[in-house]
Formats: structure tokens, C-alpha cells, sequence
């Protein structure tokens, strides 16, 4: 078969074996056979059926399956792990099963699998332990924040007929394991284990109307806003604590999953001109609630009320306030409900991040700043709506929505020079320019006011990619994907560039495809993959990028995409510009 007919794809493989069946089998045959055969279609089946697998084959005491998603793959190998172990409690005898995870390019032939991305996994199945799990890099790298376990660096490990050295990060099912030898933790400590941890769930509407749904989100979007400000919290980002929303939830798993200590959920009841708002603070581990109160006022007075609810919760976890911290919790930005309003729907509409939602957040957000002026959250967040035009193409010139997005985070922050947002508007400007202390100073100004912010982070992230510092943007990244574990996909697209940049080829291949399987209309990560691709000597999938990118956007061409990647290195542009060249993007 030709390297240029064989049928490829990215897929995440598991490959799994029972440790000691040999010795198992020499015990006892017919026993062992028949437990081993109940594990694995009462347990490890029907695991890998709930997390969208498919089994390869069976080999005895093994199994290979192929998973789209490596976060079903990490979570069905941790699932089977765990549940082995309630099983084996319960069983006179002990079946513990090896588990390895790798991502990578795999060959398809009818039913079966082939390639280095199969054999890597199955190398790091050997390696495992028992019990436990053994994923490359590549899958550590994408699923940072998402599963409710912590991996341990194990360094890198040289594996048989594999050319050259995989880093690998383990998994211990059980709980105070000793290590083979002292390991760091997932890239830096766990926010839990530092500071204290809150996720802030979207409030329920009890109102008789549902259009007052505004009213919950805008709550808790207000109380998430105030919170991140505080230095000695991690706070979970919106569009985190949101995919909650409207969703049946074990208060302990949510928690488990953000990995926060604490949990906020509320309601809200609106009738007439009052307003009933329940909140309780709940303590992940226990369960137990740590502070619960319930607010009967006007709605006029709703602002006031958000800000004894915030220093509630920061007073119930104990949390010692800096001097900035308290003049940033008084800071009011409106007192008028109609504005405050039409910003949340603004809001709304630019978390959804689409042509039309762009457009009508640009509205709603105008409406806000001619209705209240002095609103500075309203204008910082109306330069979001601008950059996102100029950077995405929704204006009508480039040019024009850069000026646009400057002008209203500098009016921002002529009246609250404390906007976090707007300093990293600036900042994304900046960069735009080519003008990299600026950005690099912005950008750092915004994560200072703003350090539970995970987009300020990405972004300062990026800057830093651009000046050739990936090493720099790789704990950022990182503490961003923390921070907002359901993050949006424009993150994989930085974390694509950093590992590119570190040398980290098949990282920066891997995000891209998972932000494409996001968002397969996404421009950016076709024409990175080509690029990629063209440099590993993949011409024929360099181009099917190329085109796929092509036809998403007919008019894209090398001059755009000079403009879009503001490289300070002029030889890295020119460098990655002719990779896309030799893959057939046009000048």
C-alpha cells in the first residue's frame, strides 16, 4: 500500500491487559478464564460503549479500542481503573488491569488499526502500572483541567522499536500509592490545594416569566466578575460554572470536575418591582452548607445585594482581602437596571461567538453606553465586539474595527482604570501592531487586576508566543484551562502555536484537530495543519487543509494571513508562510 492511498485519521487509543495472567492462568485456567471474560463484559465494555468507543479486538486477557475524543478515552481508562477496584473488594479474587493512552495518526484497514499511534499505546500499556495508567504527553496535553484526576510527570521513557523518547504522565487508582519516584504534580499545584476554590453555577430562574432569565445570569455572571478580582481565590470562568445550566448536577461531582473546593447556587424570583434571591455556599467534599441566606428586597435595589452577597461568600471562606482587592469589591459600574440588562444580554450574545451573536451583541452593547456613559464594563466589553470583528472579519473593514475596539477600551479605562478587560483589549491591539513591549505590558496589566481571568491569560499567552517565549505561554495555558475547564476552542488554537514553537509537533497537531472537531468552519486550524503538515513532509494533507481552509474563506490568502500572525521573528513568518505556499495557498 502507498503512503499516498492508505486511509489515515487522529484517533486516541487505549490498549489494556490484566497484570499477571499468566500466573493467574497457571493457578487456576478454568477460573481465571471465566472471571476474566465477566470483567470484561459486565465492566469494561459496556465502559467503553458509554464513553463513545469501539473495540478493536480482544486479546485475551487485552483489549485495543479507539476513541475520537481523548477525554472519553482518559475517562473511560479511569472508570474501568475505579471500578476494578470496588470489584475486586467485592471479589475473592483480583483482576487489575494495565491501561496505556496515546493520540496520535493512526492507519485504518476495514475493522482494524495500525501505525505508530497504536503502537505507542501499546508500549505504554507494558509500562504501566497495575491499577493504574500511562498516557504520552499528547493526551496529558489535552485534557489539562477536564477530567477529575491529576497525572504525575514521569519524565521521559525510551519504549521498544520507538525511535525516539515519549514523555508519559501517570495515573495511581489507588489513593497514597508510592511512586517509583518523587513526581511533580500536574504542571504546578492544584488551585485547591492553595487557595481557597469557588465555582459559581448559573442561578435558577423561579420567575413566573421566562425572559427574566437575564436576571439569574446576570447575578451570578456579577458575582463570578466581582470574585475573580480577589488575588488569593481561583474562581471557575463563566463559561465553565454555565454548562451547568439547566442540568440535573451532583453538587460533589461539578466539583470534582472543576476541581474547586466550594460551590455557590442560588435562585432568583422576580414579581413585580421585588426580587427573592436564595443562595448557599456548599462544601465539595462534605456536601455540608458552609453559609446559606436568602434576600427579599426592591429590585432597585439588586446592585446593592450583589455586593453583600460577595462579601458573604468571601467572608464564609475566610478569605483575607488586600487593600485593592477591597476598592475593586466597592467599585459600582451602573446604577441602572435597564443597562445592566441589556449588558448581560450583550454579554449573552458574545460568549456565543458567531457572525450574528457578534452583531447583536454590538447593538445591545451600543444601546448600553448611550444609555449609561459612565458604564466602563460596557465599553471595555464593546471593544471585545470590535477586536472580535477586525480579527475574525465580521466588520466591514479591519482597519475601522481596530480603531473602534481602541477607542472604547481607552474610554473604559478613563473611567475605571481598574477594567482588566480593557487592558487586554489594548494589549490584543497592541500585538496587532507589532508593537510587543506594549502588548506584553497590557497584557500583564490585565492578569495583575484580573488574575482569575482565563481569556487575559490566553491572551498574554499568545503575545508571548509571538516574541518567541512559548516556555513563558505554557503555564499560562495551562492555568487558563483550569481556570475554564470547558473552555472555548480559540484556546487550542494558542496551545497549538505554543507546542509548535516548543518543538512539540504532534501537541500542536492534536489541539488543532480538536479545535476543528469544535468548530470545523475555523479557518485558523486548517491553515496552521497545513503548515504543520508540510513541515513533517505530509504535502498531500498539507493541502487538503489548505483547500478545506479554502473553502471556508475563498478570499484567504498568504497577504491575510501575513496581516493575522504577527510574528516578531520575521524569518519564523516567512518560514511558516512558505510551508503554506508549497501546500497551494495562494499570495
Amino acid at each position: 500500500m502507498s503512503e499516498d492511498s492508505v486511509n489515515r485519521r487522529l484517533a486516541a487509543i487505549l490498549a489494556a491487559d490484566i497484570a499477571g495472567f499468566s500466573l493467574m492462568m497457571g493457578k487456576d485456567e478454568a477460573a481465571t478464564v471465566s472471571a476474566v471474560k465477566d470483567v470484561f463484559e459486565s465492566l469494561f465494555d459496556p465502559n467503553v460503549a458509554r464513553h463513545h468507543g469501539r473495540v478493536v479486538n480482544h486479546m485475551g486477557d487485552g483489549a485495543l479500542v479507539e476513541f475520537a475524543s481523548v477525554i472519553d478515552a482518559v475517562g473511560c481508562a479511569v472508570d474501568i481503573q475505579k471500578e476494578m477496584v470496588e470489584r475486586n473488594e467485592q471479589q475473592d479474587d483480583t483482576i487489575e488491569f494495565r491501561i496505556g493512552l496515546n493520540l496520535g495518526d493512526i492507519i485504518f484497514d476495514g475493522d482494524d488499526i495500525y501505525g505508530d499511534g497504536v503502537n505507542i499505546a501499546a508500549r505504554l500499556e507494558g509500562r504501566a502500572p497495575k491499577g493504574g495508567i500511562l498516557a504520552s504527553e499528547v493526551v496529558y496535553n489535552q485534557v489539562i483541567g477536564k477530567v477529575g484526576v491529576t497525572f504525575q510527570d514521569d519524565g521521559e521513557i525510551n519504549l521498544k522499536n520507538i525511535d525516539h523518547p515519549v514523555h508519559v504522565w501517570r495515573w495511581d487508582c489507588t489513593l497514597g500509592r508510592t511512586s517509583r519516584r518523587p513526581m511533580k504534580p500536574l504542571a504546578d499545584v492544584s488551585p485547591r490545594a492553595v487557595k481557597p476554590s469557588i465555582a459559581v453555577l448559573p442561578f435558577n430562574n423561579m420567575s413566573d416569566e421566562p425572559n427574566q432569565e437575564y436576571l439569574a445570569d446576570g447575578l451570578a455572571e456579577d458575582i463570578i466578575t466581582s470574585l475573580s478580582k480577589i488575588s488569593e481565590m481561583v474562581v471557575i470562568a463563566r463559561n465553565s460554572s454555565f454548562a451547568y445550566k439547566e442540568r440535573n448536577i451532583d453538587i460533589r461531582r461539578v466539583a470534582r470536575e472543576l476541581d474547586v473546593a466550594t460551590v455557590l447556587e442560588g435562585s432568583v424570583r422576580k414579581a413585580g418591582d421585588r426580587v427573592r434571591i436564595s443562595a448557599q455556599l456548599i462544601d465539595a467534599v462534605t456536601g455540608q452548607h458552609i453559609w446559606a441566606e436568602r434576600y427579599d428586597r426592591k429590585l432597585i435595589d439588586i446592585f446593592d445585594l450583589q455586593d453583600d452577597l460577595t462579601r458573604e461568600v468571601v467572608t464564609a471562606l475566610q478569605v483575607e482581602l488586600t487593600e485593592g482587592d477591597q476598592v475593586r469589591l466597592r467599585r459600582r459600574q451602573t446604577k441602572d437596571i435597564r443597562a445592566w440588562e441589556l449588558f448581560s444580554r450583550g454579554l449573552w450574545h458574545l460568549r456565543r461567538f458567531s457572525r450574528d451573536d457578534n452583531g447583536q451583541a454590538r447593538s445591545l452593547l451600543q444601546e448600553v453606553v448611550e444609555r449609561d456613559p459612565q458604564f466602563a464594563s460596557a465599553w471595555s466589553l464593546l471593544g471585545w465586539v470590535h477586536y472580535i470583528d477586525a480579527r475574525v472579519g465580521w466588520g466591514h473593514s479591519s482597519s475601522e474595527s481596530i480603531d473602534l475596539a481602541a477607542n472604547c477600551a481607552r474610554r473604559s479605562l478613563e473611567l475605571d482604570d481598574d477594567q482588566s478587560d480593557a487592558y487586554a483589549v489594548l494589549g490584543a491591539i497592541e500585538l496587532h501592531h507589532r508593537n510587543f513591549g506594549a502588548a506584553l505590558q497590557l497584557g500583564q496589566k490585565a492578569i495583575e487586576l484580573g488574575p482569575n481571568v482565563a481569556d487575559s491569560h490566553v491572551l498574554l499567552a499568545m503575545t508571548l508566543n509571538y516574541i518567541d517565549r512559548p516556555e513563558e505561554a505554557l503555564p499560562l495555558i495551562q492555568k487558563a484551562m483550569r481556570l475554564s475547564p470547558t473552555y472555548p476552542d480559540w484556546y487550542l488554537g494558542i496551545a497549538g502555536l505554543t507546542y509548535k514553537l516548543l518543538g512539540r509537533t504532534q501537541a500542536a497537531i492534536a489541539s488543532d484537530f480538536e479545535r476543528l472537531a469544535r468548530n470545523p468552519q475555523n479557518t485558523f486550524s486548517n491553515f496552521r495543519l497545513a503548515a504543520l503538515y508540510e513541515e513533517i513532509g505530509k504535502h498531500e494533507l498539507a493541502s487538503e487543509h489548505v483547500k478545506a481552509a479554502m473553502k471556508i474563506n475563498p478570499r484567504l490568502s498568504l497577504r491575510q494571513i501575513k496581516i493575522s500572525e504577527p510574528y516578531e521573528d520575521p524569518e519564523k513568518l516567512e518560514r511558516f508562510l512558505g510551508y503554506l505556499r508549497s501546500a497551494g495557498m495562494p499570495e
